[in-house]
């Protein structure tokens, strides 16, 4: 099967690409990157020909006016490009809990799905707990140089490895033996258990030797401050559950940085 990949160079979209070359498909990897543009709509219908399927892994900015236009325009130009080139359905990943939310990346999101829903072709959508990838991230961001503490959303969720997302999101894509994907309801993809975000950033930044504190933290500026520890990001009782644990990933990343460090020494 001919599948194209927004975001192909992505959190996830660089795993779906690993993932559905290794199951035999012929995949076009669709980035800036690689001359395609899905807001421009720069090499989108040359991408497209001869696409059976479309899977959005595409990530946009954090602020809330410029992700709802990057993920509109997007979906728009996806859906007109493709149904110009034939495509049979679009597969695109979201966020558990997103229609509970009015502010922010998760609105731009909820705006997302609206739009890729409002054009011809199916969709299916696959909602996604927080990414392992993204406690990292989170430590970052939130790091105060001068008291050595970062400040992390108080948060509960059910943290999933990005490449389990994507391997669900490949399988959405080539099954077609799926009912009609229009009339499908919403899938949830989590981890196999509940974590606060703080207490995994913690084992994260003791792990690796980090002496940064971890605090959690709400952002009293934010109108949907209390759904993040309200579990409104949770998976419903139908969601698949999937692993690695947060613990089992770091262990993996940890040990993966190891030997990339021991290959680097050995080869100066």
């Amino acid at each position: 099967m001919r599948i194209a990949v927004a975001g192909a160079t992505g959190r996830v979209g660089r795993h779906v690409v690993e993932l559905l070359e290794l199951g035999g498909h012929e995949v076009v990897a669709m980035s800036r990157s690689s001359g395609v543009d899905v807001v421009t709509g720069a090499g989108l219908d040359e991408a497209l020909a001869g696409v059976e399927s479309i899977i959005d892994a595409a990530g946009g900015p954090e602020a809330q006016q410029a992700a709802t236009t990057f993920f509109t325009t997007a979906a728009g130009n996806l859906q007109k490009a493709g149904s110009r080139a034939g495509v049979q359905r679009i597969v695109v990943v979201s966020i558990i809990g997103i229609d509970r939310f009015t502010a922010g990346y998760m609105a731009a999101k909820v705006a997302h799905e609206r739009a890729i829903q409002a054009g011809p072709i199916s969709v299916r959508l696959l909602r996604a707990a927080q990414f392992h990838e993204l406690v990292p991230q989170f430590v970052d961001w939130g790091r105060q140089a001068r008291t050595n503490v970062s400040y992390v959303p108080k948060m509960q969720t059910q943290l999933v490895a990005a490449r389990t997302v994507a391997q669900a999101l490949a399988e959405l894509a080539t099954d077609v033996a799926t009912a009609p994907v229009g009339s499908a309801p919403v899938l949830e993809i989590a981890g196999p258990r509940v974590e606060n975000l703080a207490d995994a950033a913690r084992r994260l930044v003791a792990r690796r030797g980090d002496p940064v504190r971890i605090e959690g933290v709400i952002d009293p500026k934010d109108p949907d401050r209390d759904l993040y520890a309200a579990g409104v990001q949770l998976p419903g009782p139908r969601a698949i559950l999937a692993g690695p644990t947060f613990d089992e990933w770091l262990d993996a990343s940890l040990s993966g940085a190891r030997a990339s460090d021991a290959a680097g020494l050995g080869a100066t």
